[in-house]
């Protein structure tokens, strides 16, 4: 079948879709209603099914002959460490796992935090919340105390699990500090933490509160699978808010795991039994999505990777890990490239490794510049391919769906819309706008299956984020535009959400946190095109009058107050002092102008605006202090 005639046929025939590609997976009771409303108006998927996740990734399998083959691929360059584990193993581990989390109380429905590196045990315990019915929540390593109380406070974990420690490239971080200082600032309070010792640190233990993870697995006994219905949450992962509170992003366990299961074939071209590898962290929505339920539902192997794309020990890492266990398809973002094409331009690490073994890789969680698209093609010789989806649709919206055929690629896009979504570029007054004009990227609602259903607890603020500015469409909060073929081109965030390195930051809550210092009088933050990260954060601050502190002190404090607040995950390393910020007359600062300036793109000074002369004097101070000099 063409795509074009698979994709209409998710148009004309939706229903009859969703419902053919739900009997790929094997339910404990198939679904009543394959499409619904809840209580509050708002779409649902499967109705009436039962199931379960971790039965899916695998019970499943090893019923079906898979228990042999190797489920999960460990490869730990920070610590020299490589191990594998089989279908049947992987149960064996996930079942105890689940056993300890019983004999803690944890039951169907109760929330689980999970504070971890990129270790075998971190799915252990997303697979043995699965195996419960408890929803968890898993928390980028990056992330400070500040945030991850926050999320305590959201979610109300009955549990917390942790780990001693992480690695970042030689540099070794405590968790278990930054876990008490969270505990210590949150109102809710878990009944227990878990923390798992590494070898190379060793955490200090609360009497009453902590338990040692290994200890209480030497005495637990395996437990089984508890269905659940289709609508029951399987996780929440938060994402960061305009507002600077972050959102709980609700995955529902039957949506998710058809859409799983469906994009594994559909749009990756996977097949079962061989090895599909995203390079990315289980603390964002590509590590839930693609490192863990995607590959074990297909029956695929996944690849676990504790490592950097360079130092780790060189740039010709990745290059590596493909020859060594023959990935077929391979998912990162594009700023891995970047980083491994600075350090080793022509290829030569490249040289030394057989990487044929690949079909497709594929790229996101940022824009792909032609450049590095080009590179990547030239290093594998296989098809590159952009794609685009948010952890709001936890798979992808718009890709070259090479499960179904392999259409011409143009660089600079992100593809064509994937079966199932209806995707169209509108203008302000939500109009249809024609091909090649810039708009609002915006998706016809009901969103498919595996798609958010809800915010956690927060419907109001599900309704105004992503349903209010369009009716009867999803607002997907980015710019972009459509081409006369039908291939979509995404141009960038509207709002104050910046794209750092893959990962989705608020300048606003980076904007709050600069707002704190007691020398500044007002501040604004924001996303400067970097040519290694795509994207990093830049602060502009005015200060109080009768300050005297020099600007380069007040710079280093405010970037350690970002670090020790939000987590050096937000990359805050550059605050400047300006007499002025540009302003409309209603006193709205102008951030898009700023980001235009700094990108060196062209824009029209709005009429609104107070005094133009103040842009002309960012100008001439972003190019003394070389702000926006990189750019890809």
């Amino acid at each position: 079948m063409t795509y074009q005639a698979f994709y209409q046929n998710s148009q004309t025939q939706p229903i009859q879709f969703w419902e053919k590609q739900a009997k790929a997976i094997d339910w404990f009771t198939f679904p009543e209603h394959i499409l619904s409303r809840d209580k509050d108006g708002l779409a649902r998927w499967y109705e009436g099914g039962q199931l379960n996740t971790c039965y899916l990734a695998l019970d499943y399998h090893i019923k079906n002959g898979r228990a042999d083959q190797t489920a999960l691929i460990y490869d730990s360059p920070v610590t020299n460490t490589k191990a594998q584990y089989t279908y049947k193993e992987l149960l064996l581990e996930t079942a105890k796992f689940a056993g300890v989390l019983k004999e803690l109380g944890v039951q169907k429905g109760d929330r689980v935090i999970i504070y971890m590196p990129m270790i075998p045990q971190v799915v252990f315990a997303m697979l043995a919340c699965a195996r419960l019915g408890a929803v968890h929540s898993v928390v980028f390593g990056g992330f400070a105390a500040h945030e991850l109380a926050i999320r305590i406070d959201d979610a109300q974990p009955k549990v917390v699990l942790a780990a001693s420690g992480g690695i970042e490239i030689n540099k070794i971080i405590p968790y278990k500090p930054i876990i008490d200082a969270a505990l210590e600032e949150a109102k809710h309070q878990p009944s227990a933490c878990v923390v798992f010792q590494r070898e190379f640190l060793k955490a200090e233990m609360q009497d009453g509160r902590d338990y040692d993870w290994a200890k209480l697995l030497a005495t637990a006994s395996p437990a089984n699978y508890v269905p659940v219905n289709a609508t029951d949450p399987l996780y929440i992962l938060y994402t960061s808010g305009t507002t600077g509170q972050p959102k709980g992003i609700v995955r529902d366990n039957g949506g998710h795991a058809v859409a799983m299961h469906y994009s594994m074939k559909n749009v990756y071209g996977a097949k079962p039994g061989e090895v599909f590898w995203a390079a990315s962290d289980v603390g964002w929505v590509v590590g839930h999505s693609y490192i863990v339920y995607a590959p074990l539902m297909y029956g695929s192997t996944t690849v676990l990777f504790e490592g950097k794309p360079i130092k780790t020990p060189d740039a010709g890492t990745f290059w590596r890990m493909i020859q060594e266990y023959q990935v077929k398809v391979f998912f990162t973002a594009p700023t891995a490239f970047r980083a491994i094409k600075k350090e080793d331009p022509t290829g030569q690490l490249k040289a030394a490794y057989d990487t044929t073994s690949l079909d497709y890789l594929f790229l996101a969680g940022e824009r792909t510049d032609i450049a590095t698209l080009n590179w990547c093609e030239q290093m594998l010789q296989v098809p590159v391919i952009d794609h685009w989806w948010q952890t709001e649709s936890g798979h992808p919206m718009i890709c070259n769906m090479t499960g179904i055929e392999v259409s011409s690629i143009k660089p600079g896009s992100v593809g064509q819309v994937v079966a199932g979504f209806e995707i169209d570029i509108l203008n302000e007054a939500g109009q249809i706008v024609p091909p090649n004009e810039e708009g609002i990227v915006a998706i016809k609602y009901p969103l498919p299956p595996g798609c958010l259903p809800n915010l956690w607890q927060d419907t109001d603020r599900f309704k105004s984020a992503y349903l209010s500015q369009f009716n009867g469409y999803y607002f997907a909060g980015d710019g972009g535009y459509k081409d006369q073929d039908g291939y979509f081109y995404i141009t960038g965030r509207i709002d104050d959400i910046i794209n750092v390195a893959g990962h989705r930051l608020s300048t606003a809550e980076m904007e709050e946190v600069v707002a704190s210092h007691p020398a500044v009088a007002e501040c604004a933050v924001i996303g400067v095109a970097d040519e290694l990260k795509g994207q990093i954060p830049v602060g502009f601050f005015v200060l109080k009058s009768g300050v005297d502190t020099s600007e380069a002190q007040i710079e280093k404090e405010l970037i350690k107050m970002v670090r020790e607040t939000i987590g050096p995950v937000a990359a805050f390393k550059r605050a400047v002092s300006v007499e002025r910020l540009p302003k409309t007359r209603s006193g709205k600062i102008l951030r898009k102008v700023m980001r235009a300036i700094a990108d060196k793109v062209s824009f029209n000074p709005p009429s609104t605006i107070e005094d133009r002369s103040v842009l002309e004097d960012l100008r001439i101070l972003m190019k003394a202090k070389n702000i926006g000099k990189k750019k890809y």
